[in-house]
């Protein structure tokens, strides 16, 4: 196995999301924490506000979808792996209006997941996993992200 890295921290993580993923800096994107547990970001209205004065459903799909995928990044780093995640299909459910700004957290996979996509890659092979988000908005679960990401080795 190689050999664990020191978890990002939030700051280190935003810095790194506004400056590989501008758009995470448009959406003015914070990261309020990191850990190899999950992340929690969390984006104002204003820069993702709709012409219903709530947010773009597209906003709310990408801070899902860079949540998870956040989540993951974090992980793989942690474990010491080196390797680039894309996502590869997700599903999105949209269940309330999200009328201010709103919390995106996420986990990374764990149990049997974890351990079938680590063994994966420690082989060099790239491998698929499941990564959710949710969704949060004056502390109600206003929406829910079902991701897949791919995880490819470097080089």
């Amino acid at each position: 196995m190689p050999e664990p890295r020191p978890v990002l921290s939030a700051r280190d993580l935003e810095a790194y999301l506004h400056e590989r993923i501008p758009l995470t800096r448009a959406m003015a994107v914070e990261v309020r924490a990191a850990s190899s547990a999950g992340v929690e970001l969390h984006a104002p209205l204003a820069p993702n506000i709709n012409h219903r004065d709530t947010v773009f459903g597209g906003s709310a799909s990408a801070v899902a979808i860079v949540a998870a995928w956040s989540a993951l990044h974090v992980s793989m780093r942690a474990a010491g792996f080196d390797v680039r995640l894309v996502i590869r299909r997700n599903t999105m459910s949209y269940d309330r209006p999200i009328t201010a700004g709103f919390t995106a957290t996420a986990a990374p996979p764990t149990g049997d997941a974890w351990q079938k996509l680590v063994a994966t890659v420690q082989r060099g092979r790239p491998a698929r996993v499941r990564v959710g988000a949710r969704l949060y908005c004056a502390g109600q679960l206003v929406g829910e992200l079902d991701g897949e990401f791919a995880v490819l080795p470097k080089g």
